[in-house]
């Protein structure tokens, strides 16, 4: 009885110092590769323009050290916080070093380190109190996205500075990015997990949701190797075989040789008639796509939280996806069994077919995917970050 009053004290004393603690303004030091204005930017980049953005509206001093791209300005406030742009895609890490050196030296109360394929290594010339944060790690994405050869370099150099960095605190955004870290050493007890967060707002009544007239399949996102979407379009060609009215919906840059390859294959199959290309779109059409399609199809190498799947759910649509990591994540808050074995389409297929084919099923499951998305927001993951950058201080 002491020790539990005891323990219950501790967190009371715990939540008064995070409360005093957040009414003193830091100034917050951010390393990464690419701000949301980049065209290569993603799901990663959405999180930290919410999170920096967050910080700036409470009254703290944000700086972010980026590369820079065509036509970009070195430097510009964005929502109450600083961008800086140094060098490019290849040399950022040297250059963000280099301009910390010169400019920003002791300016910082704490510095951010991301790990967006590779880190900035802050540990090793950062003088603030500095933590990492860890959206995924490439391991398999390397042989995807990269020639053979420059893939193994990558691959075997990330073994190796991830054990030179095992004894950071880190922020990651899903329960396989920590078993992933895990495994090359980092402590269970440093690597704190905050929620994801979508921009969308979740539908609020599923009936007035109106679906195309034909069960459709929903391909979204950027046309790249490593998010296999020709998986998808074999899968529905298959489930197509018991389903005849299904169709596909594919939307996403195509602007790279997979891409290329991607579109003709669309173009020879023999359902092409029954697959609509978009390209790239806006949010007002991604949000369109998202509630019209039926069912969303996921089929990436790995993912750090499948944001994607959260976005669709959150528009009535439920995910079909492979069993990998940060997909099986962001399928599982639904509760519903929606995950594949990784390759596998004939498993893929089956799955569509079974949430399609009966209408009752499909609402439970549009229904609970809704309902799933629903924590998945800004406010519970900017407060789960202010704790932990806090506690790091």
């Amino acid at each position: 009885m002491i020790a539990r009053k005891n323990a219950d004290l501790n967190i009371v004393h715990m939540n008064v110092f995070l409360f005093m603690c957040k009414a003193i303004l830091m100034k917050i030091l951010w390393f990464t590769w690419k701000d949301l204005k980049n065209p290569l930017a993603g799901g990663a980049e959405v999180v930290n323009e919410e999170l920096c953005k967050r910080l700036a509206n409470d009254g703290h001093e944000v700086i972010i050290v980026v590369a820079g791209f065509k036509d970009a300005k070195k430097e510009e406030i964005i929502n109450g916080y600083k961008v800086i742009r140094v060098g490019n895609r290849w040399n950022v890490y040297w250059c963000a070093y280099q301009y910390y050196k010169q400019y920003l030296r002791g300016w910082a109360d704490l510095v951010i380190d991301e790990m967006n394929t590779m880190p900035f290594f802050c540990k090793y010339y950062v003088k603030e109190k500095n933590i990492m944060f860890v959206h995924q790690l490439c391991r398999i994405i390397w042989f995807y996205q990269l020639p053979w050869i420059i893939a193994w370099i990558g691959y075997l150099a990330e073994i190796i500075y991830l054990r030179l960095l095992n004894d950071r605190k880190v922020i990651t955004v899903s329960e396989s990015t920590k078993k992933d870290l895990m495994r090359f050493g980092f402590k269970a007890e440093n690597i704190n997990i905050i929620s994801e967060g979508i921009i969308l707002e979740p539908v609020k009544d599923i009936e007035s949701i109106v679906k195309y007239p034909k069960p459709t399949i929903l391909a979204f996102g950027a046309i790249r190797p490593m998010k296999r979407t020709l998986h998808i379009i074999k899968a529905f060609e298959l489930a197509k075989k018991e389903l005849p009215k299904l169709e596909l919906v594919v939307a996403g840059d195509a602007n790279c040789a997979y891409g290329k390859k991607v579109l003709k294959y669309i173009h020879k199959s023999i359902y092409a008639e029954s697959i609509k290309y978009f390209g790239k779109v806006d949010l007002l059409k991604k949000i369109e796509l998202m509630q019209k399609a039926h069912l969303l199809c996921v089929t990436s190498v790995k993912e750090g939280w499948g944001l994607v799947v959260t976005e669709a759910n959150s528009q009535g649509t439920p995910a079909v996806v492979y069993n990998v990591d940060g997909l099986r994540d962001s399928v599982a808050v639904s509760e519903v069994d929606l995950d594949c074995p990784d390759k596998n389409l004939k498993c893929l297929a089956k799955k569509i077919e079974w949430v399609l084919i009966a209408e009752r099923k499909y609402r439970d499951i549009q229904k609970k995917s809704v309902q799933s998305s629903n924590s998945i927001n800004f406010e519970n993951c900017f407060e789960q970050f202010s704790n932990i950058i806090w506690k790091a201080l």
